[in-house]
């Protein structure tokens, strides 16, 4: 009789999901499925359907195409080089067949464990698959442990989760701290970062990092605004870039929300040394391919793109790479339709001589 008050005292108490107050969750903490949307395929079903990304989790781009860029076959030794929701990784596995390894890399101290998990859930433990938090700048540092990659894909496009997730500060959709790190833990948030900055830096990073056609007007305003005080959550810039842009003749509502869109791009990418983190991958790239090896890199703006494309070029040129992508490869018309995330999507790839 002791025996079993003791055996269920030890056991777990099922705890209750916390209950929100009307019908519909308001607040991202209270949206349950955004934090388990493989529990509701449902849902899921219907917000793709209807050409959405349900919140929560993230769709992978052209993952057709990468397949048949990276010819994975069993045996292989391969590197994700941006984890993310691991949706990309899980179809190379599925290529490797249990046999042969991947290695994962991602930054974000958050997503990263919960796309370990799902990943073990669906049977991808380190037996063939050895996840890694570290910047893929930092690539050349795993070569002692995997040897030469067979194949190499980075997606450098931003999860969904981190985007839906208002603490995150990614989003000017949803009212959260201006953060902007793709690691929290390290770093200066982009609040600390507008409060020095100067007008032509400013101006300078808008051009640059998301080719902002209203770059003068919106750059004129933050610092302006700055004055009154620190801009310190994403709905005060928002207002800021709306207020600022108003005044412009024949602009439009849409208008103004790719001017959001394209300056939190620009915020992001300087707060997380994007380009510089970039150009140090694609410097390093060579050094970990195998002979013949290949590699898929995804892009989402020009900036990217164009870094891309002039170190593939430059590799061709040396005899480094044997063959480049001619042109970009870009997203169906289908998939773009079921994935608006998709539309400003580039793929190009190059092999190993």
């Amino acid at each position: 009789m002791n025996e079993n008050r003791t055996s269920n005292e030890s056991e777990p108490k099922h705890q209750r999901r916390v209950r929100y107050k009307g019908t519909h969750p308001k607040t991202f903490h209270e949206k349950y499925k955004e934090h388990n949307p493989e529990h509701y395929a449902d849902t899921v079903s219907k917000v793709i359907q209807k050409g959405g990304t349900p919140a929560g989790m993230h769709i992978s781009i052209c993952v057709k195409e990468i397949l048949e860029i990276l010819q994975i076959t069993p045996g292989q030794t391969g590197l994700d080089a941006t984890l993310g929701y691991g949706g990309h990784t899980l179809e190379m596995l599925k290529c490797l067949d249990s046999k042969g390894r991947l290695y994962a890399l991602d930054v974000d101290p958050i997503e990263l464990p919960r796309t370990k998990e799902r990943l073990e859930h669906l049977g991808y433990g380190p037996e063939i698959l050895e996840i890694r938090q570290m910047n893929f700048s930092q690539i050349d540092q795993i070569l002692p442990d995997s040897g030469p990659f067979d194949f190499v894909l980075a997606d450098l496009g931003v999860s969904s989760m981190q985007i839906d997730n208002p603490e995150r500060g990614f989003s000017f959709k949803t009212d959260g701290p201006l953060d902007l790190r793709l690691n929290p833990e390290m770093g200066k948030t982009i609040n600390d970062r507008l409060k020095t900055i100067s007008l032509p830096e400013l101006q300078g990073m808008l051009i640059e990092n998301a080719d902002e056609p209203y770059y003068a007007e919106i750059a004129r305003a933050i610092i302006s605004n700055r004055k009154k005080g620190d801009i310190t959550t994403t709905t005060q810039l928002r207002i800021i870039i709306k207020e600022a842009l108003k005044a412009i003749p024949k602009i439009t509502e849409d208008d103004i929300k790719k001017s959001c869109q394209r300056c939190f791009q620009a915020l992001r990418i300087d707060i997380n040394d994007e380009f510089e983190v970039l150009d140090t991958f694609l410097e390093k790239l060579p050094t970990v391919l195998s002979s013949g090896g290949r590699v898929a890199i995804l892009t989402f703006h020009s900036g990217e793109d164009r870094r891309v494309k002039k170190s593939f070029k430059q590799f061709l040129n040396e005899g480094i790479y044997s063959e480049i992508a001619p042109d970009p490869i870009r997203p169906s018309s289908e998939e773009c339709h079921a994935n608006s995330r998709a539309r400003c999507a580039k793929l190009r790839w190059a092999i190993k001589a």
